[in-house]
Order: structure tokens, then sequence, then C-alpha cells
């Protein structure tokens, strides 16, 4: 297909039809390509330049109100001045009239683009690849435009186009403006009021991509392009629009008074980084959302160069001597054992480093992973090749693993004699939403769910009982049971890396404040719940277990790269480890190998000319 904007299947009744060969301007019309509710679209010959275009020829009842016009002459022209890749170049703005005693009808000349709308490609849900690509690009749009202080007020999968190479561009900035109504004085909503109720213009159409601001005809600045954004990135993660309704007026309520459906629940690969950027967006309220487009298109970034390979590495056989914290470690490497002897520690300057061996190549994204109590397996969850995600077990001494062929699930714990906690339905990351807690056997068979809203579970070392966190929907807080029905705890929004130590005498975890945000610190507690210890809060707090010896813990914090920190009983820290790369602890055996995850990275560079 080839196209400049939104195609539809019926133009609007005030819509001017063009004969080809027809002069508009400096430019000869061919033939009609598209149309739709804000006009029609023709391709053109510029002979000046030697070059094709695209003219949109709008109704002649949107240049009826002059102060109307100007203005969308003035941002149509703010627009053209842009110059940024993933923005529609203009070139040309302007009135026609095929009849001296017509009306004449706004244009706007564009570059003539080959490809498809987004809309066209949102057959269901995109590959998370091309989801941070393309919304990386959107925000990168968004960001030039709102530095100008233009304002688009529409974004929607129909203004956003795909080339054949894959930039995305985003169309129509100015038009929203031309047929916005305009309030009668500061908080009379009449006009938009009648707008929504009677379907005039696009407002029924596009009604799912407003902000809250914007439906209650509010003022607006570049944040309601941000709320858009949210809902157009929920609708490419999800396949589903964020915000829908029977009616347009279902649909408005939604947009001022719901949240939208979980992402997990409808695409369970999405990592939770990228969810966090969505909610985001989507606050009800334009100063809880990003403040600039820039922050989004950082935030983007970080997550495409956040780990995309997951693979298993096993131990080397112990050795018999203190393990020094320096390794260079190969950049494929994602998930990690250790090696280190039983009741070993690792000295920052010890001259010797540890040892990693991978245990799997396959690319996806990994979930929980533990040794078996035995130390002769790893159990893991993963999603690889954009699989749904599933449980595997591996030997240690092995590499690859196979499946439990238990879909659709993830684990929480190993116990003792070869039982399996997992949780339903899958999720990869524990700031996900909580599931159903059922137990299995790793000789096979689907878990049996038991207890609802679980958010983190653990073992008991004897394997007699669970210890397990429970999210409260109404409080929007985690508690700590154990055992099962007995709340030792109330923590933060969320408790993750729940872990009992060695002896079974006190529990573990990480407690993080606010949803969505992995920010937390380590929290050490007696088996009755009595506080013994506090770590330091970390800008990203994930990966806990209980050292060798069981009188301390060792965890990872993402963002500082490379580090393994211990927290010991009295509250004390320390750095044991620190290797190339961002590490997620995920385990540690007695006898001292440590199962860690790391992320590669793939970068690229675009060079323009």
């Amino acid at each position: 297909m080839t196209s400049c904007t939104t195609l539809a299947p019926k133009a609007d009744s005030s819509s001017v039809a063009i004969a080809p060969g027809t002069r508009i301007g400096n430019y000869d019309v061919a033939a009609l390509i598209g149309s739709g509710g804000m006009g029609e679209v023709y391709r053109a010959h510029d002979a000046r330049l030697g070059r094709d275009v695209a003219i949109k020829v709008l109704p002649a009842a949107f240049s009826a109100d002059p102060d109307r016009l100007r203005r969308f002459e003035q941002e149509a022209r703010a627009a053209a001045a842009l110059n940024h890749p993933n923005i529609l170049t203009v070139h040309e703005v302007g009135s026609f009239s095929a009849d001296a005693n017509a009306p004449a009808s706004p244009y706007v000349v564009s570059e003539l683009l080959e490809g498809q709308t987004l809309r066209d490609a949102l057959s269901g849900p995109l590959p998370i690849r091309k989801v941070v690509d393309y919304a990386t690009q959107i925000a990168s749009g968004l960001a030039a435009a709102h530095d100008k202080g233009v304002v688009h007020r529409d974004l929607k999968p129909e203004n956003l186009f795909i080339t054949r190479d894959g930039r995305l561009k985003i169309l129509d900035f100015g038009l929203a403006k031309l047929r916005e109504p305009e309030p009668v004085a500061a908080g009379v909503t009449m006009a938009a009021t009648r707008n929504l109720e009677t379907g005039v213009g696009v407002v029924l159409g596009t009604a799912g991509y407003m902000s809250p601001e914007q439906v209650r005809a509010q003022p607006i600045d570049h944040r309601t392009d941000i709320f858009s954004f949210g809902a157009v990135l929920y609708e490419m993660i999800s396949g589903a629009r964020a915000f829908r309704g029977e009616t347009a007026a279902d649909t408005i309520s939604a947009i001022l008074r719901n949240d939208p459906p979980e992402l997990t629940a409808l695409n369970a690969a999405v990592p939770p980084a990228l969810e966090r950027i969505v909610h985001h967006c989507l606050e009800k309220a334009p100063e809880l959302r990003f403040q600039a487009a820039r922050d989004i298109v950082f935030n983007l970034e970080a997550l495409s160069a956040s780990p995309v390979t997951s693979s298993l590495i096993a131990p080397a056989p112990p050795r018999r001597r203190r393990l020094g914290a320096r390794a260079a470690v190969s950049a494929g490497v994602a998930l990690a054992a250790v090696a280190a002897a039983a009741g070993w520690w690792f000295a920052p300057r010890s001259l010797e480093s540890p040892s990693f061996r991978q245990v799997t190549f396959r690319h996806g994204t990994l979930g929980t992973a533990r040794f078996t109590p035995d130390g002769q397996n790893i159990v893991y969850t993963a999603a690889w090749e954009a699989l749904p995600p599933e449980l595997f077990i591996v030997p240690a001494n092995e590499t690859g693993g196979r499946s439990f062929e238990v879909k659709n699930a993830s684990l929480l714990t190993v116990g003792t004699n070869n039982v399996v906690v997992a949780l339903t339905p899958a999720r990869l990351s524990p700031f996900l939403t909580p599931g159903t807690l059922a137990r299995g056997s790793m000789t096979g068979g689907a878990p049996k769910p038991e207890v609802e809203n679980v958010q983190a579970a653990d073992y008991t070392p004897d394997g007699s009982s669970l210890a397990i966190v429970r999210y409260d929907a109404k409080s929007r807080r985690c508690a700590l049971e154990f055992p099962i029905g007995k709340e030792i705890y109330r923590g933060g929004a969320l408790l993750t890396d729940l872990r009992f130590s060695r002896d079974g005498t006190h529990l573990a975890f990480i407690d993080h404040p606010a949803v969505g945000d992995d920010r937390g610190q380590a929290v050490i507690l007696r088996a009755d719940g009595g506080k013994v210890a506090t770590g330091p809060m970390r800008e990203s707090h994930r990966g806990l277990a209980w050292s060798p010896s069981g009188d301390e813990v060792w965890t990872t914090a993402p963002l500082s790269d490379g580090v393994v920190e211990a927290l010991d009983l009295r509250g004390r820290t320390r750095e044991l480890l620190q290797v190339p790369g961002r590490l997620h602890l995920r385990d540690v055996h007695p006898d001292g190998r440590l199962l860690m995850e790391q992320g590669t990275v793939s970068r690229g560079m675009i060079v323009v000319t």
C-alpha cells in the first residue's frame, strides 16, 4: 500500500472529489490513494522538484471558522519545521477550491510514504522486540515535537505509519486542533459533550486513545500525547485496546475511571520494565505520568539494553581453596552457577577468580531458577524463542535440560522429595500480578492448585511447611504468612525473593515499597516474625539467597553492575563479588555454588549522512 495517512473505507460526506490532472497549488494530482473522515489523500507530482508527494484535502467545513483555520495553519507550519525522521515531513499547507463559487478546502502537502499504518499491522500482539523498537521511535518523534511546543492531540495506530524499511512516522500533526471543539468558556464542556454523544467528526472513533483531561475538555498540554502513547503501547503489547466499551460513552467512562486489564493476562512475555512504562504513561492525573517524552525514550532505550539472551552456567567442581571475586565473563553468559566450596567466601581482591560454565544456549527470557536440595539438578522457568513460559530441569553438570511438559506455570520453589511449587498462570517476573500456588512433582503431571493471590513462597529446609507472600488487593500490600494462614509481617507493595535460612530459624526477602518498581531493601526476620536486620535501599534490588554457612544473605542489585553483596544478622554489608555485566542472583547451594543470571546485549550503530 502507498499512502501518507490514515485510510478508512468511507470518506466524509463533506469531502471533495478531485479529478486526475487537477492542479492544486504547484502540484498535479495523479490519483486518489485513500479517504477517511478527515478528507481524501491524493498522489501528486511536484514538477518543480521532480518528486511525487501526497496531498490531503480536508472538507471545506473545516475552514468555516477562520480563526481555527489560522491556528491550524500555524501549527501545521510548526510541524513542517520539525525535521525529524519519525515525523511525517510536511512541505506546504494551503487552501484549494475546484470551483470559484465553492468554499475553499484546506490541504496539506507531505512526503509520500510506502508501507502500512500501525493499525494495519495490529492483527494481534506484536513481538516485544518490535514493540520496543516502534515505541522508541514514536516517543522520539513526540519528544522532538514537544520540544518545539507542538502537541499532536490525536495519537492512535491510524496516525502511525510503518514504512517498508521499518521506519515509523507520526502523521497528522495539527489536524486534531483543526477539528477540536473550542470550549465556550473555561470549565464549560457542552461542546465536547455534544461532540461525544453525537459522534461528530472522529471523536467516536478515537475515544479509546484520548486522555482524561481531553475528554473532559480541560486545558491540555504535551502530557495528553503521553497518555495516548501509553494506550498505543498497551495495544501493541496485548493486541487489545486499553480502554474499550460497547459505546463511546462506555469507553470514555473507562478512560476516566478504570485501569486497563493487566498486560500479563494478555501477553505473558511482557517484560516487567515495559509494563511499568505503560502504567506510568496511563496515569489518570497528568502530573503522575512521565513529564516528558524524552524520559520515555530513555526508559525504552534502557529496556532495549537489558538482557535479551538467557542461558544457564553450571558450576565447575568445587575447589578446596578460597576463591577470588574478579572474573572475566563471556558476554554470552546470562544465568550462571559460580563454583565455591562449603564455607568459602569471596574476597574482592583475592588473586584467583571463580569459574563459570554455561548450561543453556537458547534465546529467550528466564524466570526463577533453583538448585534441587541434593545439588544434582537445576530447575528453572523459561520462555524460549517467544514461546509461552514453562518449567525445565537440567543436571547441574550438563547443558540444555528437558521440559516438565507443564505449560503456563512458573517456578516458585523446590522442596525435598522431588516436590515443585509453581505459580499459575505463568509469569517471568515477581513484579507481575499474583497467581495461584500449585504443587507438583519433578516426575511430571500438572501441578495441583492450592492457594490464590500468591506472590512468593519457600519451603522450610526439611520440606514440612511453606511460607508464602500473599497479595491483599484492598490494601495493595503484601503479607508474609508462616505457616500459611498466619500473618507474621506486612510489608510494602511487593515482597520478593522469599527464602528460609539453612536451619529454618530465619526468613529473608526483599521489600519493595511501590507498585511496579524494583527499588527495595533486603529484610531478615526470625521465623516468628521478629525483625532482625534491614539492608540499604537499592534503586534496583532483585535476587536473594542465604550464604552457604547460613549466617548472612547474599543479594544483587542489577543496576550496580556485577556486584554481589552480603547482609549479615547484625545489618552489616560487604561486597562479595564483582564481575562484568548486570547480575541477578537466583540461588546458592550449601556447597558454595551460586546460580546467577547475566544478560547479553546487542548493540548497533546507524550512520545518517
